[in-house]
């Protein structure tokens, strides 16, 4: 008898519920929009007003400098490493309150509670994608360049979403248990967002503080952003092996700590 490998179980149930994941994703991006009169539209807006207003403060008015090798412009800079920032935040914290929300699903009917995380992921990549086609247009209309190795691009978004759902499966089981959990991540998203050198590059962190960066992962993808979107550079062989090492475990991780506690969610919703 063939041995049973616990994460390959895992992405096994992920696999046969395709449909489903489907039709919840194409759910969940209608309702963000319902009554609206731009719709869809809206995840086009919020990326160019933001990084216009980003313009207007950090190269008209404060005249920032670009960091050592961002090109000449700071805010494109600023940008670029803020888009998978907001990819990331965006899974976290609405799967922290994801299974509390669908309670109904999860406690009148046999439903696989392990999709929600990831259909929030898939549904919040589609306002990405928009994003990232803004600053592939920014890039080419300010620097007048434009990299062939942004195809690797997918690469970086395919392990942040492993990374970004095994958290949230892991937050997300922990907020049916213990409902602080949601509260307690939006603090320690935002101690994280300020230790990723997003509006600061890594080599301006005092020497003592460098561990910060040195162990997070979210410094890597916002690296192989930059990189990606505003360079030639190739991506460095040991920071893709470290990054989907830390992915796929943690993916792997969070998946199981979620089967483990998904046992008792039917008692506690």
């Amino acid at each position: 008898m063939p041995m049973r490998v616990p994460g390959m179980m895992f992405l096994r149930v992920l696999r046969e519920r395709r449909s489903l994941i489907y039709q919840m994703v194409r759910r969940d991006f209608e309702q963000r929009f319902v009554g609206s009169a731009a719709g869809w539209l809206w995840t086009l807006i919020h990326p160019l007003v933001l990084l216009v207003s980003w313009v207007f403060v950090f190269q008209f008015c404060l005249k920032v400098p670009p960091p050592p090798g961002a090109g000449n412009s700071y805010t494109l800079f600023l940008f670029c490493g803020y888009l998978p920032w907001m990819l990331f935040q965006e899974t976290v914290q609405r799967s922290a309150n994801s299974l509390v929300e669908q309670s109904s699903l999860i406690t009148k009917t046999v439903f696989p509670a392990e999709i929600i995380p990831v259909t929030l992921f898939l549904s919040s990549l589609a306002s990405h994608g928009f994003a990232v086609l803004v600053a592939m247009l920014m890039v080419r209309w300010m620097t007048g360049h434009f990299s062939v190795l942004i195809l690797l691009l997918p690469l970086y978004t395919s392990l942040l979403g492993l990374f970004a759902v095994g958290i949230g499966w892991l937050v997300a089981s922990l907020q049916v248990f213990l409902r602080d959990t949601a509260q307690l991540v939006m603090v320690l998203l935002t101690g994280w967002f300020w230790v990723t050198p997003i509006f600061i590059d890594e080599s301006y962190f005092p020497p003592a503080a460098r561990f910060l960066v040195k162990y997070n992962p979210l410094a890597l993808v916002v690296k192989g952003y930059r990189q990606r979107l505003m360079t030639y550079e190739l991506p460095a062989a040991s920071d893709l092996a470290v990054l989907a090492a830390v992915a796929g475990a943690t993916f792997f991780l969070g998946g199981m700590f979620f089967r483990h506690l998904k046992r008792g969610f039917a008692d506690v919703l």
